[in-house]
């Protein structure tokens, strides 16, 4: 599958390494900081991020997720306030990351910190079909809560 990439920003493959995975065994590749200068995000503040760059996607049938870094969370409570960013396969824009601070401390992010990662995943477009019914299952329509606590 390939990935194009576009530069949007000077700064991208020069002061700032081009998204990459970090291992062989990566699933996402890290999106990095494209800023001037250092930003600070104050406790419950929501930021954009730039990662300088677009993409395009070889066809409908892939698209591109934004996923918090695990690290960046659990150790500074800097996520995603979305969960996770889509990017379907016909946008063209820059590439932003929407940052949130859950913590009671600022955090700061410096030109080039990895900010979250970006994985490349298969879709299937479903043919939606309007019925009266739906076909019966065990767990029917328990919903929260409704499989046990384990």
């Amino acid at each position: 599958m390939e990935l194009k990439l576009k530069p949007l920003s000077p700064k991208l493959g020069t002061e700032i390494p081009y998204p990459a995975y970090a291992t062989a065994g990566s699933a996402g590749m890290d999106l990095r900081a494209c800023i001037d200068e250092p930003m600070t995000i104050r406790p419950s503040e929501r930021v954009k991020v730039p990662a300088g760059f677009a993409i395009s996607l070889p066809g409908p049938e892939w698209a591109a997720y934004i996923f918090a870094r695990s690290g960046l969370g659990i150790k500074s409570g800097i996520t995603l306030p979305n969960c996770v960013g889509v990017i379907d396969s016909d946008y063209r824009g820059e590439i932003i990351v929407a940052l949130t601070n859950l913590s009671q401390e600022d955090y700061t992010i410096q030109p080039g910190d990895r900010v979250a990662q970006l994985v490349i995943m298969p879709v299937t477009q479903a043919a939606v079909t309007v019925v009266d019914e739906l076909d019966e299952t065990v767990r029917g329509s328990g919903g929260f809560g409704s499989t046990g606590k384990a």
